[in-house]
């Protein structure tokens, strides 16, 4: 009776944790879709506006003359745009604009808010499955000491726990024999605890990085455009092109951070079918060859057809991105190698080899994290996350990466693919 007491009390402890920590992340997810979506909101305001003044006077011009007039009888929002000489070029009502604007962001907004309902089930159970372990450990303490614990050891260890902060360091310490057992084990699962916090916290650091510098960029050339753009057609093209280049960037990266977040969250599904893997590297070297001209590409064909269980479109984003890396990596003249073939164990693989800079072997270690850069490959372009989508990809095939890789020596790297008929459902789709 006192142990089913015991337990009853543990559960609910721990029930009260989860749901402090799963209200943190609504909280969290909430405020991350409100602020892109306003972002988004004001990039498509001022692509509207630019669109119509292009489309009404054949170029947009800083220089012109921009203003927003709200005209209270008629209650309407005005747009206008005029020359250095007051004459109105365009004046457009924004009311309809911006409504249809306002529902579709809503809807869209609805549409996060709904996807939060959904996984609101999931995402509790996750942590009731990480928080599992405390209850368990204290109830097999206790049954293996058959001893009774008083309610001040109770309060000792609630003591300990109320005090601990998720980005520190320090132990969980109650000064007792008796709770040696408990105090270890949960002091493991601390670790495992913080090392994901950690993650997920330089996960979103980096990702605010990113997203700052191009946004940084754009302001500055804004400004210039705003201070020496009007007189000087140098200044306003090179303007123009740093823009693109740096909006491009950030869309860029903004999809491949919209790809793992779908995928986290288990909306993006993956439609098996037979794949040949033979026609689907063929089509990768043939889209290299045309598209890199810097670099040679030789594929070596294997004699047998090879067919894997797969999504064809998603392997071959995957593969798509270790040829980007190969080629970004490797000195303009130097030869990528594409090829497929078969493990001693009879398992099908697609490999890229270059002969580029190579990695250390303590950054293949880390080479799949999110937003992770050895320092040798900082002064490249890229975001970080290519890497990490093609691993999403591989793993959801039940596959794996084998690497082989020297600095200033190239890169080898496989996918081996484990994806059969116990990988897929009754539609054959993986989630």
């Amino acid at each position: 009776m006192l142990l089913n007491q015991k337990s009853n009390t543990q559960t609910k402890r721990m029930s009260s944790i989860a749901r402090k920590l799963h209200w943190s992340w609504i909280g969290k997810r909430i405020r991350i879709y409100l602020g892109w979506d306003l972002l988004l909101f004001a990039l498509l305001s001022l692509g509207f506006l630019a669109d119509r003044e292009y489309t009404a006077t054949g170029k947009v011009e800083l220089s012109r003359q921009h203003s927003l007039t709200y005209i209270d009888t008629a209650k309407e929002l005005v747009y206008k745009v005029g020359d250095e000489n007051g004459r109105v070029l365009l004046e457009i009502s924004l009311n309809t604009a911006l409504t249809i604007l306002t529902c579709v962001l809503a809807a869209i907004l609805i549409l996060q808010l709904l996807g939060l309902c959904f996984s609101y089930v999931r995402e509790e159970q996750k942590i009731r499955r990480i928080l599992a372990p405390i209850n368990e450990i204290a109830l097999k303490a206790d049954e293996l000491s058959k001893m009774t614990f008083t309610e001040e050891k109770y309060q000792q260890i609630e003591d300990a726990i109320s005090h601990l902060q998720p980005e520190e360091t320090e132990r969980l310490s109650f000064g007792d024999a008796d709770l040696q057992g408990i105090e270890a084990a949960m002091n493991n699962l601390l670790l495992r605890m913080r090392d994901s916090y950690r993650q997920q916290a330089r996960f979103v650091n980096d990702a605010s990085h990113e997203l700052r510098t191009p946004i940084a960029v754009i302001q500055g050339y804004t400004n210039m455009l705003a201070r020496w753009g009007r007189e000087d057609e140098k200044v306003l093209d090179e303007s123009i092109t740093a823009i693109q280049h740096e909006s491009d960037h950030m869309k860029h990266l903004v999809e491949q951070l919209l790809f793992l977040a779908r995928g986290d969250s288990g909306k993006t599904k993956l439609t098996i079918a037979p794949v040949s893997l033979n026609e689907l590297m063929q089509e990768v070297y043939e889209e290299s060859f045309m598209i890199d001209e810097k670099h040679p590409y030789r594929y070596r064909r294997p004699e047998e057809e090879i067919t894997v269980a797969a999504d064809g479109g998603m392997l071959k984003q995957a593969v798509r991105i270790l040829v980007d890396n190969a080629a970004k990596y490797t000195k303009q003249g130097d030869e990528i190698i594409l090829g497929i073939g078969r493990m001693e164990d009879g398992k099908a693989y697609l490999q890229v080899q270059d002969a580029g800079i190579g990695m250390a072997e303590e950054d293949v270690a880390h080479m799949f994290e999110r937003f992770y850069r050895a320092d040798d490959a900082r002064t490249y372009q890229g975001t970080g996350l290519g890497l990490s989508i093609a691993k999403w990809i591989v793993d959801k095939h039940r596959g794996h990466f084998e690497i082989l890789s020297r600095t200033e020596l190239g890169t080898r790297i496989r996918i081996i693919l484990q994806c059969g008929p116990a990988a897929q459902n009754e539609k054959g789709t993986v989630q």
